[in-house]
């Protein structure tokens, strides 16, 4: 039994359009049983580069904890600062 899906509306901003989907049901407007998984291989995240000063102690522990792993330290900087980030 197929049920009648609603129409999305147009909008005239993406913050009108996020404000809609912050309040409304998709699956009212969307039938997802039909939808396709999709791959995006050239989509990057959006990055920005900071400046971090550290002592130099630390620095060094972590690059030898780098080293250890035959990673560069700015990514294990980048990979424990994430696990961190997702335990809170």
């Amino acid at each position: 039994m197929s049920r009648k899906l609603k129409r999305i509306p147009r909008f005239r901003s993406e913050a009108e359009e996020r404000k809609f989907w912050q309040t409304h049901n998709s699956s009212d407007y969307v039938d997802w049983s039909s939808a396709m998984r999709v791959q995006l291989p050239n989509l990057k995240l959006s990055t920005t580069a900071i400046s971090l000063r550290l002592p130099q102690g630390l620095l060094d522990r972590i690059k030898t904890a780098a080293n250890k792993r035959d990673v560069p330290y700015q990514s294990l900087i980048k990979v424990w600062l994430t696990e961190k980030a997702d335990a809170e």
